[in-house]
């Protein structure tokens, strides 16, 4: 037996518990996103994707500065508004642990991209966990499963961690950009009735996590081509 097919097992037995996070309010939160975007930014994010998506590994060193740019900012502004009621603080918050945070991934860089590989993983295993309809509440169990196997990956194969989080990061932008044009379409052309955007995204648990997993294979395999094939590439 598979270890996804023994945490679903495990899932079905264990008592209920509360969902760590509403899958079917997210994907509402995306639809609403998607259908208030313009679709001239739609094309940005879409080129940009792409780009990220094939390329990412030439630039990776900034693109790990900015990422856990982003992640110091999330931490910064989630202590602020627990340690300060300062209107302020949640701006200043963000700000330093922005600067923090990216200044820590300049010298730490290969500590860091194992990180966001191993954060890569656990994304794909959620995915996956998502397609086969299995119980939000023990959604985290799927996440660690890919954590983990990202992590290993990545103190083993640094590049395969290199082309995993920039190809991820690129198919997330892509897709996103490609719904927005999709709901364009739908808003233009289709039959109120059957929209596909919001059937796709709401209707069908599958189809987000393989819209998502597919192109990042695809970029993987795309990126591993392009690399073997420039001879001054290093880490």
């Amino acid at each position: 037996m598979d270890l996804i097919s023994l945490l679903a097992t495990v899932s079905e037995q264990a008592p209920a518990a509360l969902p760590f996070i509403d899958i079917n309010e997210a994907k509402l939160s995306l639809y609403t996103m998607i259908s208030e975007m313009h679709w001239l930014f739609a094309m940005l994010l879409l080129s940009v994707g792409v780009v990220y998506m094939l390329y990412g590994w030439r630039i990776f060193r900034a693109l790990v500065v900015i990422s856990f740019g982003f992640i110091g900012m999330f931490l910064g502004m989630l202590a602020a508004d627990k340690l300060s009621t300062n209107e302020h603080a949640l701006m200043w918050g963000g700000i330093i642990g922005m600067a923090l945070f990216a200044a820590v991934a300049v010298p730490l860089m290969k500590w860091c991209v194992s990180i966001l590989g191993a954060i890569a993983g656990g994304i794909l295993t959620s995915g996956i966990w998502i397609a086969l309809d299995l119980s939000d509440a023990y959604l985290p169990a799927g996440f660690i499963v890919g954590f983990i196997a990202g992590g290993l990956i990545s103190f083993i194969m640094l590049k395969v961690s290199v082309m995993l989080f920039t190809s991820l990061g690129g198919s997330l932008i892509t897709v996103t950009g490609l719904l927005a044009l999709l709901y364009q379409y739908d808003v233009r052309v289709s039959d109120p009735m059957t929209f596909y955007t919001y059937n796709l995204i709401l209707t069908h648990s599958w189809f987000l996590p393989l819209a998502v997993i597919i192109p990042t294979v695809a970029g993987m395999l795309l990126q591993n081509k392009l690399i073997k094939n420039s001879s001054n590439w290093e880490m």
